[in-house]
């Protein structure tokens, strides 16, 4: 209305102006010969201010409308809206800022709504619209299902390949899953490797068909890894669904994830649809009695004993040096793992890691691993393979499975350049570090083809000196508080079974030597000993080479596969651990 009147009293000054000029002698009964020159100045003045006014808002309406719509369109929620900036004046730098604030907003919106690894909803956003969903399938009496998408066995691949591998496998999940949607549907991430999918107009039935066509894109997919063979995941889906005004959030979720939990249960890699127990059937439901509980671990567990007594049994005929079970080994982890109060189930993983650690040694030729000194290059590429060796066998016995990322990363270095990946600090599992710093302890206190054991004392220097290079130094730090008084003993179960098994062993078995039986040769240096036979201390390392690494160094370099930027290693890493 203010602005109304504005224009109304500039019409009137504008229009009493030009009469004053066009046609003074209508005005001359009311003007006087003096005060008529005052009176047609003061018209002139205003017929200026007004003309000025008016082009000078004619022309901000035409150089800054454009500003004003796009301004107008970000605040209405599209932040798409952008405005070409024209010129290099006041205009251009408006024009810039408008879409400065646009792209601002755009990055706000994403952080807040998008999960920025997956590029899947986030948890608010996704709960958002499942609230709206249910709103809506609730007023107009319309089918709504959700499903939970958990990825199977995802903390193993982040455990064996790295967190990196493990982002690109939850991405690639969610992308594909994504991409195969309805565009009705929606998924967004629920948590850690939990997805969440909405799907509007559609039954539980008719759901469970469409997630089992995504299951199976799933586990046909697969993913590359760098210097390592392609991998493949498989998901387990639970999904719970309803109707109209029977449909709470709450509950649709609270179903949805307990189906999800089923599935896995079962086996994974499948899906599992809700279903409330019905009380007239024959078996309402089978729960598991504490008993029957108790007695599947307690057969499980001697599974689990038995797979690993069969691996043990091939690697005891062999030397300490190429494989055999260590039962100083498996006690020094086990104590290691206690006094950092790791669960149970844990320190049994541990233990028996610790014992199979070198199991992929039996594919190393004998003469390789008995040599005397430094290893060419295509022998160091054998050696190195030998934590991939015994990933695949213990991949085969599904019992051992928890033990492979532990096997798998034991020769990687604390500060990176080990192998096979190259990880480094906490990117390296804590059973691999444990058992790296129990395995190097074995390996300086015997004798090997290529070195001369020492005594526990200089032992427990050389593992303080390369800690926060090769070895976690935390650990050391406990290693060495732990065995300060006392060195380690055997594990006497695992002597125990290792007695047994040769008790009654009527065939061992012997890995067969190509170039005939030979006593394995060992190399002493010369010089002189302590009174316990081990080699007198000196200021150089008796165990590593100069430049850090364990044992004798190969004479080139050889690249192996490794997260990148991990450099080759130059070192006979599995001189001193194992």
């Amino acid at each position: 209305m203010t602005r109304l009147h504005g224009i109304l009293a500039l019409a009137v000054a504008a229009g009493i102006g030009i009469l004053l000029i066009a046609a003074p002698a209508s005005f001359a009964p009311f003007l006087d010969g003096r005060s008529r020159p005052i009176v047609l100045s003061i018209v002139a003045a205003v017929l200026g201010v007004v003309l000025t006014a008016s082009l000078v808002a004619a022309h901000f309406r035409y150089r800054f409308a454009h500003l004003v719509r796009a301004a107008e369109r970000i605040a209405g929620g599209d932040y798409t809206a952008t405005v070409e900036p024209r010129g290099q004046g006041m205009e251009a730098r408006l024009a810039r800022a408008v879409n400065d604030i646009a792209a601002a907003l755009v990055d706000t919106h994403d952080r807040a709504t998008f999960d920025r690894l997956t590029g899947v909803a986030n948890r608010q956003s996704l709960l958002a619209a499942l609230f709206a969903e249910v709103e809506r399938a609730s007023r107009y009496e319309r089918p709504l299902s959700v499903a939970f998408v958990d990825i199977d066995h995802f903390k193993a691949v982040n455990d064996t390949y790295g967190h990196a591998v493990g982002d690109v496998v939850l991405r690639g999940v969610a992308q594909e899953i994504s991409a195969n949607l309805r565009t009705s549907d929606m998924i967004g991430r629920y948590g850690g490797e939990e997805f969440m999918l909405i799907l509007t107009e559609t039954g539980v039935e008719e759901g469970a068909v469409l997630t089992e066509k995504l299951r199976t894109m799933v586990q046909r997919q697969r993913f590359t890894i760098e210097g390592g063979p392609d991998i493949a995941v498989t998901i387990s889906i639970g999904i719970a669904g309803g109707s109209g005004a029977l449909l709470r959030m709450d509950t649709l979720v609270r179903d949805a994830d307990a189906a999800m939990y089923s599935a896995k249960s079962l086996g994974r890699n499948q899906t599992y649809i809700f279903a409330e127990p019905d009380d007239d059937a024959r078996v309402p439901r089978a729960p598991i009695s504490a008993a029957g509980r108790a007695r599947a671990v307690e057969i499980g567990q001697l599974a689990r004993e038995a797979a690993t007594a069969a691996l043990a049994s091939v690697l005891d005929p062999l030397p300490h040096y190429r494989g055999q079970p260590s039962a100083l080994i498996a006690s020094i982890v086990v104590s290691l793992a206690r006094q950092l109060q790791l669960p149970d189930a844990e320190i049994d993983r541990l233990r028996v890691a610790a014992l199979l650690h070198d199991v992929g040694k039996v594919a190393v030729p004998e003469e390789i691993l008995e040599k005397p000194a430094a290893l060419t290059s295509a022998e160091w590429r054998t050696v190195v393979q030998h934590p991939r060796i015994g990933q695949v066998i213990l991949e085969q016995a599904a019992a051992l499975k928890d033990a492979v990322p532990i096997i798998l990363h034991h020769h990687e270095r604390f500060a990176g350049h080990g192998y096979p990946y190259g990880l480094r600090a906490n990117e390296i599992p804590l059973g691999a570090r444990i058992v790296a710093i129990a395995d190097a302890y074995d390996a300086m206190i015997n004798d090997r083809p290529y070195k001369r054991a020492i005594g526990h004392d200089q032992a427990i220097a050389e593992l303080r000196r390369h800690a926060g290079t090769q070895f976690d130094p935390e650990l050391v730090e406990l290693f060495c508080d732990l065995y300060a008084d006392q060195a380690p003993e055997p594990d006497a179960t695992v002597v125990a079974m290792a007695a047994g098994r040769s008790a009654h062993r009527h065939a061992p078995l012997i890995i067969p030597d190509a170039s005939g039986a030979r006593a394995p040769r060992k190399r002493r240096p010369a010089g002189p000993t302590d009174g316990s036979g081990g080699p007198a201390p000196s200021a150089e390392s008796r165990t590593m080479a100069p430049e850090g690494t364990l044992g004798l160094a190969p004479e080139l370099g050889v690249p192996v596969t490794r997260r990148p930027g991990a450099p080759s290693p130059a070192g006979r890493n599995d001189s001193a651990a194992g």
